[in-house]
């Protein structure tokens, strides 16, 4: 049966297909194949009965597809900004409830259509500017489960052995089905055939991210992956963009970062702007970082401060991610000073959930600088430590116990994972509306907990503002090419007071439960939505207009078509009504693009601007412009120009709050808000979570294999340099998964030190003071080891990449033949050829390079069960090392002694 629906006008919304206002939809439901297949036995069952009805319907088909295709888009942007556009069907796949099961029919009750006006399901956006209808009542909207608010301990006991680095799922679940086996890429790329995006030919380019989740919605939605370098609609990179390509980038493309956007991502750098802010506007208003230093320029400083007011200081590097290289101390006299690290107090009072210390992870959509549109995602999560917090100064050093970081606990044997995405309350990630639920059953106030996050968000953006508007002006053509998800890490402390943590530049989107996929692919189609990808054909894209105005700049700013006299303007803004007066062209698209961002917005909340965004952040923004000022000005300093300067930021909130009832207000209330974050996400079907399935070893054969290899290399071949390295890469990748299984002490050391000695991007451990609780905090140790490891062996593959061998060498190993060996190799095979291999070659080409130079002697490799490993220390040369391990001496002395390293 064909897959495809009735109306490719359900996946383009925001005008029709042809017009420039027409933007590509994104849905979840399709991502479930069991959907799929029951849509498209439903459009082949309609699409037959309409031939047998009305056989010469299709003749007169593609003559009404023309006119609809020549229609003006004048009339779609003129509807849009004046709010009267008429009402149109909501664009999702209708289901009838007699054909459904009882599970089915509760969908579609009043109730529950009113939770999926604002959720991220398919039903949550409209196909033109409309506001949905608003919802009265937002604390009845889901029931507080009192039974799941604590985790279960004794499930966490009769799971930690099978939680460690290949987790097993927490609940006992059915075998997939073979129709589930089935739902491959092939599956997925037949589903996106059908697509309006595929018959436009729209092309997105991956470059330096995580790919998994977001290839898969692109995929069923029928976008294609770009070959060329710039022939892309939408470019998503995990790291900052190339000025070259933001200077040559086309209206209709889009990428996922902004220029400059380390001034918030950076945590030395969002720091310093915060800080500047609060010399500026004052510490009351600008009180959302914990007290930091910047070392090792601010040293003297720090000292002052710890002398005022002793207690704990936590480190972090200054561009990190993911928990790596954060230690915490009790005296700065602990903190390397050769090394650009940001030092914080580290408040020592956070909120615990049954006593687990937690912090939150938001997901911020910002989609413009100027005018500042920011979107705050409905759902987030709540990441817990795995170890009980004690504040006690010797536990210090157990990052399982005071960092939440889920690529740190992932590594403790403890650590459970949710086996239900509909149960979003147990195990150590929770949702952000499951905790919000949980507080509020407690009694404490999750209505300004919420407002207080926002300010938070508002307020870290505004410091950042000014430097990337400045560099948006200088180099983005278009205002409409960059739009940028953060993700916030934001710690409540026992009073409940909100503060940030860091910035995440592009954050994970990686899965690893069905709560994830459930949470990040909700917010990755809602966000794909709302920024809106534009669904021009080749055609369009060829004839658009290259020459499309640059994006306002001090040397090219637009002037208005009809200026307004301040007089009039002064009026107005007292009146709070929109002036009389017709806007300009750059004004309209401005106003018009809000309009039709925010009614595509799906599960994002608009958090500013908002109906009392001006009256409580206009003090922090330049009354002129409406750009934030974050630097003092002179008070004679003037700027004399004779292009008219504009406000956007004030001429979007005169018109999308005016009070005047000839405007449409957008709904976006403050009761609202808070009723959205409370209620757990809603979507139309369920999203499938895909395991990781191993590859299943056959031992005999490994065995044999091995025998060739080894007869091989005694007779003279030898591995290539790629081979060496996925050689010794599968082989940690064993230790590793043993470390978490079955940790022992010799082994953790032995790990440790070769790390220490290889130094690199590797940050060094911290201490385990207490030598008394060393089996008590076994699995700490262990935990803190395999992430450290795990650190290595991602960087390790990734420089592996460039090895790769195009044909097989003379005297060398075939490919073929040795690929067929590592399908099937156990941890005591790898060793043997590692072992042999070193041991006759008298080389070690997975550390170094056959031409490398101060490659240090091959040392002898003893033979027996983990010989290989007890030799890896003693392969690494401690003389090239010494001015890297050197900066530690005062941090890591008496380690044979007193002190034991984690």
């Amino acid at each position: 049966v064909s897959f495809d629906y009735s109306k490719q006008d359900d996946w383009i919304t925001s005008g029709k297909l042809g017009s420039r206002e027409a933007v590509l939809v994104f849905r979840t439901n399709i991502l479930n194949p069991k959907t799929r297949k029951t849509l498209s036995e439903r459009s082949s069952a309609q699409a037959l009965k309409d031939n047998k009805e009305t056989p010469a319907s299709s003749e007169k088909e593609p003559e009404e597809e023309k006119e609809s295709s020549t229609t003006s888009s004048a009339s779609c942007s003129n509807e849009a900004l004046s709010g009267s556009a008429p009402t149109q069907q909501k664009i999702y796949l209708t289901k009838k409830p007699q054909n459904c099961d009882k599970s089915d029919k509760s969908k579609f009750s009043p109730f529950k259509q009113l939770l999926n006006q604002y959720s991220s399901s398919d039903t949550s956006i409209s196909s033109e500017g409309e506001e949905p209808a608003r919802i009265s009542g937002g604390s009845k909207l889901r029931v507080l489960k009192t039974n799941q608010n604590s985790i279960n301990i004794s499930l966490a006991e009769s799971t930690s052995k099978d939680s460690g680095y290949e987790s097993k799922s927490i609940a006992i679940e059915p075998e997939p089905s073979e129709e589930d086996q089935e739902a491959t890429s092939e599956d997925d790329t037949e589903c996106g055939i059908h697509m309006p995006a595929f018959k436009l030919k729209i092309t997105y380019k991956f470059h330096q991210t995580e790919t998994k989740l977001l290839r898969k919605i692109f995929t069923v939605h029928g976008l294609t992956e770009s070959q060329g370098e710039n022939n892309f609609n939408l470019l998503w990179t995990g790291v900052h963009m190339k000025l070259d390509i933001l200077r040559n980038l086309t209206p209709y493309q889009r990428v996922n970062h902004f220029p400059r956007s380390y001034e918030l991502t950076r945590k030395d750098r969002l720091y310093k702007n915060i800080e500047r802010m609060q010399h500026l506007r004052g510490m009351k208003h600008f009180d959302i970082v914990p007290q930091s230093f910047v070392l090792p320029l601010e040293s003297r400083d720090l000292m002052v401060a710890h002398n005022k007011h002793r207690g704990p200081w936590i480190v972090k590097p200054a561009a990190s991610s993911r928990g790596r290289g954060i230690f915490i101390v009790n005296s700065p006299d602990q903190i390397p000073q050769d090394e650009q690290v940001l030092v914080s107090k580290y408040i020592v009072d956070p909120l615990c959930i049954d006593g687990h210390k937690c912090d939150l992870r938001v997901y911020v959509l910002v989609t413009s600088f100027d005018p500042l549109i920011i979107y705050l995602y409905e759902e987030g999560i709540v990441r817990l430590a795995t170890v009980r917090y004690d504040r006690h100064a010797d536990n210090l050093w157990n990052p399982c116990m005071h960092l939440c970081n889920y690529s740190i606990n992932k590594y403790h044997s403890d650590y459970i994972r949710s086996s239900d995405a509909q149960v979003e309350d147990v195990g150590h990630k929770w949702t952000l509306s499951a905790l919000l639920r949980h507080l509020k059953y407690q009694g404490c106030d999750t209505h300004q907990l919420m407002l207080n996050i926002e300010d938070l968000i508002i307020k870290a953006v505004l410091a950042c503002a000014q430097t990337i508007i400045s560099a948006c002006r200088m180099f983005v053509p278009n205002g409409n090419n960059c739009f940028e998800l953060y993700g916030f890490d934001i710690l409540i402390d026992n009073s409940l007071k909100p503060w940030l943590l860091e910035i995440n530049l592009s954050p994970s989107m990686g899965v690893d439960s069905p709560l994830d996929t459930k949470v990040k692919a909700c917010l990755m189609a809602d966000l794909l939505t709302c920024i809106g990808i534009p669904a021009y054909s080749p055609e369009m894209r060829s004839h658009y207009d290259h020459k499309w105005s640059r994006f306002r700049s001090s040397s090219c700013q637009r002037q208005a078509t009809f200026p307004v006299s301040q007089q009039k303007t002064k009026k107005c803004k007292k009146k709070g009504v929109v002036p009389p007066v017709n806007l300009s062209g750059e004004e309209q698209r401005i106003l018009r693009n809000a309009r039709l961002q925010n009614s595509r917005r799906g599960g994002f909340v608009r958090i500013f601007p908002t109906e009392d965004s001006m009256q409580r952040y206009g003090n922090f923004l330049d009354s002129a412009n409406g750009i934030p000022i974050s630097t003092p000005m002179v008070q004679s300093q003037t700027f004399q120009t004779p292009i008219l300067q504009h406000n956007y930021n004030m001429l979007l909130h005169l018109n999308l709050f005016s009070r005047d009832g000839r405007l449409s207000k957008d709904d976006n209330s403050e009761e609202n808000r808070i009723g959205q974050y409370e209620r757990a996400l809603e979507t139309d079907s369920e999203i499938p979570f895909v395991k990781k399935q191993a590859v299943e070893k056959c031992e005999e054969e490994g065995r044999r294999l091995r025998k060739v290899m080894l007869k091989k290399i005694s007779s003279g071949s030898e591995l290539t340099q790629f081979q060496a390295r996925q050689t010794f890469s599968l082989y940690l990748e064993s230790v590793l998964r043993r470390l978490t299984e079955d940790p022992k002490d010799i082994h953790e050391k032995i790990i440790l030190k070769f790390l220490n000695k290889f130094g690199g991007s590797v940050k060094p451990p911290v201490l385990f003071r207490n030598t008394q609780n060393l089996k008590v905090a076994s699995k700490a140790r262990s935990a803190m080891v395999a992430k450290l490891l795990g650190d290595f062996l991602e960087n390790y593959k990734r420089d592996t990449e460039s090895y790769v061998d195009s044909f097989d060498h003379f005297g060398m190993i075939p490919s073929s033949a040795y690929n067929q060996f590592l399908m099937h190799a156990q941890e005591s095979d790898l060793e043997a050829v590692l072992t042999l291999h070193t041991n006759v070659t008298g080389i070690m080409p997975f550390l170094y390079n056959r031409c490398g130079l101060s490659v240090p002697p091959t040392p002898p490799i003893p033979s027996g069960l983990h010989g290989f490993l007890r030799a890896l220390p003693s392969m690494v040369s401690a003389s090239g090392m010494a001015r890297e391990l050197s900066k530690y001496d005062g941090y890591f002395k008496s380690y044979d002694k007193e002190k034991i390293f984690l």
